[in-house]
């Protein structure tokens, strides 16, 4: 690799093997990623180098080309460059058609390029910080790159690529200015901020919650200088606004080991500010009566759930009812209907959190619902089987895995139990399935034909009778219209009417 001043060369004949840890094995793999995104940009670079105008690409899409990541099929690159708004919009209108300008009072322009399919969005070099107290950081423009890659997040997203040809005679070689040392935080699997982590942040609080994800993410070691600063100034994030601050959280829900951010917002107070919950799983423990480390047992949990968004979200919140239900009995430390409290407990943070209400009722009734497996221990009735089919609804499958993933007990006796168990569950349904239609667990008669049966109007009577019908189903499965008739009039015969 060789220092050209203010940028690095790259070209097929350098080798990068003392790089063990990257993906790439020459420089030639990196130049082809790279090359891949100039070319991608080409229509674009040439119409903003006829206009005397410099572009770059910036952000992630150089930095997973570095680290030889695939490219999705919604390829997204992000640009910077000299030019202001108002000539970025009129350069890119001819190559995108349509363009989006939401984020123009921040430089950014986006739009699709019509030669490649990619979204781009090219944004006038910048610098942004919050002032007086607001929810939305103020903007300013800039005229130097390096300025521009001074103020981004980390520097492992401070590399660009100069996407402009600037020597014709060696079009081998690609230009990636790194003057933040991101190449190498890469390879060292270490995330720090290209200035002091305290200026950054001041600049927009929400970066603090970035660096819980990108550690995430790329399971980096955090700078302490970064652990320091958010620790600081963790109450700076009240600025920020809750859309930004949930989006940012699914995010990092997403990514390939949450646990790691996780604890990082924990350790350093921000989760006090969005998720007050989480760090009061660090229950005490009393010198006598133990218990499992809730919050380990959290992380844990999360850890082992697949990547959906409800299905995490209600691995983090499944045991937030413990704190408000620990007590201390002959049997030890008990967390009696903590489901119960942590599903209210979940749904007023999720709304607080501005979730939406499909969301907040899925992830709130998963965790309502996570500790009901272990009501059966007496084995799987076709009823049992039935009611837990009925209760989990289109949430069967999530419910499942958020089962088996609670399991995080190091006792492997206890695990291989716990697991044969759910195995005979998930057989037992399978089973019940090709006798009877699950996915359809209602009464033999709907409420228009009861009412019609009985003689009688809407209210009470009808929902008690659809509740005697639901009983019928789940204890002895489906039976014909003409049996639920005989036996709801039977019924009614022996009841008193409501008033």
């Amino acid at each position: 690799m060789e220092h050209a001043g203010t940028g690095y060369l790259w070209n097929s004949t350098k080798s990068v093997a003392h790089y063990p840890s990257f993906e790439v094995t020459s420089f030639d793999q990196v130049h082809q990623r790279l090359s891949e995104i100039a070319s991608l940009a080409a229509p674009l670079a040439r119409a903003f180098a006829d206009n005397n105008f410099s572009l770059y690409a910036v952000g992630g899409s150089v930095r997973d080309a570095v680290l030889g990541e695939e490219r999705t099929d919604d390829y997204e690159i992000d640009f910077t460059t000299d030019a202001r708004p108002d000539d970025i919009a009129r350069i890119m209108q001819p190559l995108c058609g349509a363009l989006w300008e939401q984020g123009r009072s921040f430089g950014t322009i986006g739009g699709v390029l019509r030669a490649s399919g990619v979204k781009a969005e090219v944004t006038t070099f910048r610098s942004e910080e919050y002032v007086d107290h607001s929810r939305k950081p103020a903007v300013t423009w800039g005229d130097s790159l390096e300025a521009d890659l001074s103020r981004r997040d980390f520097t492992i997203n401070a590399l660009a690529l100069d996407v402009i040809a600037l020597d014709a005679q060696t079009p081998g070689v690609q230009t990636l200015f790194d003057f933040y040392n991101g190449f190498d935080d890469l390879h060292e699997r270490r995330l720090r901020t290209p200035i002091a982590p305290e200026i950054l942040f001041s600049d927009d609080p929400l970066r603090m919650l970035r660096a819980a994800r990108f550690a995430a993410r790329f399971r980096l070691s955090i700078d302490p200088l970064i652990e320091t600063a958010a620790t600081a100034m963790a109450e700076k994030l009240s600025i920020v606004s809750v859309e930004r601050i949930r989006s940012e959280l699914d995010l990092l829900m997403l990514t390939e080991q949450p646990s790691i951010g996780l604890d990082f917002l924990v350790r350093t107070g921000l989760a006090d500010q969005f998720l007050p919950e989480l760090p009061k799983l660090q229950l005490e423990q009393d010198p006598i009566h133990h218990h499992k480390d809730v919050l380990k047992h959290t992380w844990a949990v999360v850890d082992k759930t697949s990547p959906s968004l409800v299905l995490r979200l209600a691995a983090l919140f499944h045991d937030i009812g413990k704190p408000a239900t620990r007590a201390i009995t002959s049997e030890g430390v008990t967390f009696r209907f903590h489901e119960v409290v942590g599903a209210k407990m979940t749904r007023k943070r999720m709304v607080a959190l501005k979730y939406p209400q499909a969301v907040v009722d899925d992830v709130s009734m998963l965790v309502e619902l996570h500790l009901r497996f272990h009501t059966y221990k007496m084995g799987w009735s076709d009823k049992a089987v039935r009611r837990y089919v009925r209760d989990a609804g289109p949430l069967l499958a999530e419910l499942n895995e958020l089962t088996r993933c609670d399991a995080t007990t190091r006792n492997v006796r206890k695990a291989a139990v716990l697991a044969q168990r759910m195995d005979e569950l998930e057989e037992r349904i399978a089973e019940l399935r090709e006798l009877e239609d699950l996915n359809s667990l209602r009464p033999a008669l709907d409420g228009i034909a009861v009412m019609k049966v009985l003689g009688i109007g809407p209210g009470r009577d009808v929902g008690r009778a659809l509740d005697f019908l639901m009983e019928i189903r789940l204890d002895e499965g489906e039976i014909s219209a003409d049996e639920a008739t005989a036996r709801l009039l039977a019924w009614w015969q022996e009841q008193s009417p409501s008033e």
